[in-house]
């Protein structure tokens, strides 16, 4: 399984020079997994960036894959994985999520550098 950081969704729909480091995750929709963090983050960015009517369009192509809501658990792991490694509420989320789905992080950012199960790409 794939997760896809909102820095590498975001190459992907900007078609920037990442961008191909990410389709392939991206793509196989029956391998990815999207926190809805990722939604909130993608949602916000776009709707300031383009339009709603747009940031809709790319909210349905993310509920293509498997979408995972933030409950409890997630919650409690990720709060203490912030508190461990001083990590970001939303990245600890989003890495915890990916953690307990056996997924892979695909991501561009610097956060997620050196953890288990990432893909760091570096950002150009």
């Amino acid at each position: 399984m794939n997760l896809v950081d909102s820095s590498g969704w975001l190459e992907y729909l900007a078609d920037s020079k990442n961008a191909k480091n990410f389709a392939s995750a991206i793509e196989n929709t029956e391998e990815l997994i999207v926190s809805t963090i990722n939604i909130y983050e993608i949602y916000k960015k776009v709707l300031l960036e383009k339009d709603e009517n747009y940031a809709l369009q790319v909210i349905a192509l993310m509920q293509q894959a498997k979408v995972i809501e933030v409950s409890s658990s997630i919650a409690i792991q990720a709060a203490k994985f912030s508190f461990e490694k001083k990590i970001p509420m939303a990245d600890s989320i989003i890495y915890i999520t990916a953690k307990i789905n056996d997924a892979i992080v695909w991501t561009q950012d610097e956060d997620f550098i050196d953890l288990e199960g990432v893909k760091y790409f570096k950002k150009s």
